[in-house]
C-alpha cells in the first residue's frame, strides 16, 4: 500500500515513505486546506487523488468557511512574536508571504493584510512556578510578562538581521509608553514592546483566497458532508463515515478537523477543544477613521486583545484558557489503539449551528467590557450594546505546539491539529510543513514538538479535560465548563452569525 501501510511496529519517523494512491483530508480549515494545496502542488503526489470532506460546501455561496469555524470574520493577528524561536522563525517565513501585495492575486493584496503593528504587553506578576515534574513533557509555566520578554528577545534577534525591521521594534517599559504607542488614550499592562512588523489579516477573505488557490490546481475533489466516525479494518484506518451513511475510503486519512478532531480520534492528554469569547460592536464612520490604523494590542496576562476595526465593526476578544464542553458521543472517537477502550466523553465545540440561542457567559462579557474600557477609554463605546458575540473554538495542546504526525497505533491515519489558537497566521506556509511531515521529513525545528506524545496505556477519558495550554500566553482560569459558566450568569447577546 502507500506511506501509511508500513508496519506499525516501527516508529513513524523510521518508516520509509512512498506516496499513497489516495488521500482523504477531513476538514477544510487552515491546516486541512493548506495541506491539500501543498500536496496538490508536489510532484511526489502527482498520481495521488486528493479529497477534502467538510460540512461547508465551497460550491455554495456563503457556505465556506462554515459560520462556526475558527478562521472566519474580518480579523486575525499576524505576528512572528513568539516566546519560542522556532515559531518566531516560522512566523517570519509566513509574514514574507503576507507582505506580498503587488498583484491582486498576492495573499496580502486587496485588503487581506494590514501591517499596523502589535503591542505585546503583560502585567507584573509573581515569579513563574517551577517546571513541571520530569516526564510530563511540559515546559516551565510562564507568566504573561515572561512570554512577552522572551518574545521580545526573539524578535530582536530576528530584527538584528535586517536593519529596516529593527527600526520598527521598540520597548514599552511602562503604562505611559504603552498608552502613547496605542494612541487611543488607553493602556494595558505594565511592560511590553511594540513591533510594527506585525499586523492583522482578514480571515474570511484570506480563506477564500486559499480555497481559490486549491481549486486552481484542479487536483482536489471537495465532498460536502459531516464525518461522524472513522472506518477501520484491524489496525488500519481505511476511511470515514458521513452522517448520511456514505463511506469515503482512501489509502491515507488526514484528520485536520480543528476543535472537532477529538470527536473522531482519541486525543486525551494531548489536545482538548476550548471555547474562546469575542464580541463585536458597531461603530461610527468617525470612530472607524480614528481606530483604523491603531496597532493590535494583546495583554498576555489577561488574554484580552483588540484588533483595529473593519467596515465599522470593532472586535474585542480574549485569548485565554477558554471553556471546555464535555459531551458524551453516540459514536465515540477512534480509541488510542486497537486494544484500548473507547472514550465516549470528550470536549467538543458548542456553536450556534447546533444551539441557535447560544450566548457567551455574562462573566466573559464583563471581562470584554473591561478590556474595552481599559484599551479604548471612550465613554461613547463603553455601554454600547454588543451587536454580536461568539465562541471561537481552539484545539489546545499543553505547550501550544501543533500535533502533526502519523498515529503511532493506527496504520493509514495522520493527524494535523492542535492549533492552540495560532494556526491562521501560518496560512501561507503551514501546509508545506504538514506535507513534509506526511513525507516523514518533519522540519528540524519542530521534531519532538509536533509528534504524537501519548502512548497506549498512558490514560485517556477524563484526562482530556486536564489539558491546559501553559505557554504563558493564556489568562483566566483553566478548566471552566461552558454549561456551568452559562448557568452562573446570564449569557450576553446571541452568538448567531
Amino acid at each position: 500500500m502507500a506511506a501509511a501501510a508500513a508496519s506499525s511496529s516501527l516508529p513513524p519517523s523510521s518508516q520509509p515513505f512512498s506516496p499513497p494512491s489516495s488521500i482523504l483530508i477531513i476538514g477544510s480549515g487552515v491546516l486541512g486546506l493548506s495541506t491539500a494545496l501543498a500536496l496538490a502542488r508536489r510532484d511526489a503526489f502527482s498520481r495521488c487523488s486528493i479529497t477534502v470532506v467538510d460540512r461547508s460546501d465551497p460550491s455554495q455561496p456563503g457556505a465556506f468557511p462554515s459560520p462556526d469555524a475558527a478562521s472566519i470574520d474580518a480579523s486575525r493577528v499576524i505576528r512572528a512574536d513568539y516566546a519560542d524561536p522556532a515559531y518566531t522563525a516560522l512566523g517570519d517565513e509566513a509574514q514574507a508571504q503576507w507582505r506580498k501585495q503587488d498583484k491582486p492575486t498576492d495573499l496580502g493584496a486587496q485588503g487581506r493584510y494590514h501591517e499596523t503593528g502589535l503591542l505585546l504587553v503583560g502585567d507584573a506578576t509573581p515569579p513563574a512556578p517551577a517546571a513541571a515534574p520530569a516526564g510530563e513533557g511540559l515546559k516551565p509555566k510562564l507568566t504573561g510578562v515572561d512570554y512577552a520578554r522572551m518574545s521580545w528577545a526573539n524578535v530582536l534577534s530576528l530584527a538584528s538581521k535586517a536593519p529596516d525591521l529593527a527600526a520598527r521594534v521598540r520597548e514599552l517599559p511602562n503604562r505611559e509608553a504603552i498608552r502613547d504607542a496605542l494612541g487611543t488614550g488607553g493602556s494595558s499592562g505594565s511592560w511590553g514592546y511594540a513591533n510594527y512588523n506585525s499586523g492583522w489579516a482578514n480571515a474570511a477573505t484570506s480563506m477564500a483566497w486559499l480555497l481559490d488557490q486549491v481549486q486552481q490546481t484542479g487536483r482536489v475533489n471537495f465532498v460536502p458532508g459531516t464525518v461522524v466516525s472513522l472506518e477501520r479494518n484491524g489496525d488500519a484506518v481505511t476511511g470515514a463515515t458521513l452522517s448520511d451513511g456514505r463511506v469515503l475510503s482512501a489509502d491515507l486519512i488526514v484528520v485536520a478537523a480543528g476543535a472537532w478532531t477529538g470527536g473522531l480520534v482519541d486525543l486525551a492528554g494531548q489536545a482538548v477543544a476550548t471555547g474562546q469569547v469575542m464580541a463585536y460592536l458597531d461603530i461610527t464612520e468617525a470612530e472607524q477613521e480614528k481606530l483604523a490604523n491603531i496597532p493590535v494590542i494583546l495583554n498576555l496576562s489577561t488574554g484580552l486583545f483588540i484588533i483595529p476595526p473593519t467596515d465599522r465593526v470593532l472586535k474585542v476578544a480574549r485569548h485565554a484558557y477558554g471553556y471546555i464542553n464535555p459531551v458524551t458521543l453516540a459514536n465515540p472517537p477512534l480509541p488510542l489503539s486497537p486494544n484500548s477502550p473507547p472514550t465516549p466523553e470528550v470536549s467538543l465545540p458548542r456553536t450556534t449551528l447546533t444551539h441557535p440561542s447560544l450566548t457567551i457567559p455574562g462573566s466573559a462579557a464583563t471581562d470584554l467590557r473591561r478590556a474595552l474600557r481599559e484599551m479604548i477609554p471612550w465613554p461613547a463605546l463603553h455601554d454600547r450594546p454588543f451587536s454580536k458575540t461568539r465562541l471561537c473554538w481552539y484545539s489546545d495542546t499543553p505547550n501550544a505546539d501543533f500535533l502533526i504526525d502519523y498515529h503511532p497505533h493506527w496504520r493509514g491515519l495522520f493527524v494535523a491539529t492542535g492549533d492552540s489558537g495560532h494556526a491562521f497566521k501560518f496560512l501561507p506556509v503551514i501546509g508545506d510543513k504538514v506535507a513534509d511531515c506526511i513525507m516523514r521529513d518533519c522540519p528540524a525545528a519542530f521534531r519532538g514538538k509536533w509528534e504524537w506524545k501519548v502512548t497506549a496505556g498512558s490514560g485517556s477519558g477524563a484526562a482530556a479535560a486536564a489539558v491546559f495550554t501553559e505557554d504563558g500566553s493564556r489568562g483566566g482560569t483553566p478548566g471552566i465548563v461552558l454549561a456551568d459558566a452559562l448557568v452562573e450568569g446570564e449569557g450576553v447577546v446571541s452568538a448567531s452569525e
